[in-house]
């Protein structure tokens, strides 16, 4: 199964924490990775993916979104299931 990388800003992130909560509750398995602790994830998800809000959600390289959307979320366990 691919790899979902979920970019957040910490604990204090309200919208972090409700993605997480409903990527878990999806099944779905993902990699956090915090941007205030890397200059590079920052960069990537500003300057490469356009996005100024947290969190930021990469199932791939065209597959991506920003802010809690448990829409999404359920779109792609849907996907990623029916081809498990």
């Amino acid at each position: 199964m691919r790899t979902i990388t979920v970019y957040t800003t910490g604990p204090a992130c309200m919208q972090c924490r409700l993605t997480k909560t409903a990527l878990t509750t999806a099944g779905l398995g993902f990699e956090e990775i915090d941007v205030r602790q890397s200059a590079e994830a920052l960069d990537y998800i500003q300057d490469e993916l356009g996005y100024t809000q947290a969190p930021v959600v990469v199932v791939d390289d065209q597959d991506h979104w920003s802010g809690f959307r448990p829409d999404e979320i359920r779109r792609v366990a849907t996907i990623l299931t029916r081809h498990a």
